[in-house]
């Protein structure tokens, strides 16, 4: 069977397009779990917090940080927001404690899983995948 010139841009033009698409799927997972998370400290603000590479940091007061697994207990979404009042999950709406991770509205039955957090220089480093 020969293939045609046609043919064959055909399945590299489809093969490209999919590279970007899943590029952009907007995963909150690190590339690699096991190795620590950086973040610098002017990042995260006082009072709120980022989501970044599977993870939430927040600083609940000045220089106090907490980290936590950025999935979602109930469905395994990655939460995607953190207001001074919740660390939120935008696929069925629970809400956690910025400060504990604790569940604060359902559907969660259980709180976001803490992770080991040290400041290191200007960084928050965040371990304990």
């Amino acid at each position: 069977m020969t293939t045609t010139r046609r043919e064959l841009i055909a399945v590299v033009a489809t093969a490209g397009a999919a590279v970007p698409l899943s590029a952009c799927g907007g995963s909150q997972e690190p590339a690699d779990p096991s190795e620590p998370v950086h973040i610098p400290t002017a990042e995260v603000p006082e009072g709120g917090g980022v989501v970044r590479d599977g993870v939430v940091v927040t600083q609940p007061s000045a220089g106090e940080y907490k980290a936590f697994d950025a999935r979602c207990p109930h469905q395994g979404c990655a939460v995607d927001e953190v207001t001074t009042r919740a660390i939120i999950c935008p696929c069925h709406g629970s809400e956690f404690d910025p400060r504990s991770g604790d569940m604060t509205r359902g559907p969660a039955t259980e709180g976001l899983e803490e992770r080991s957090v040290t400041v290191e220089g200007d960084d928050v480093v965040v371990s304990g995948a």
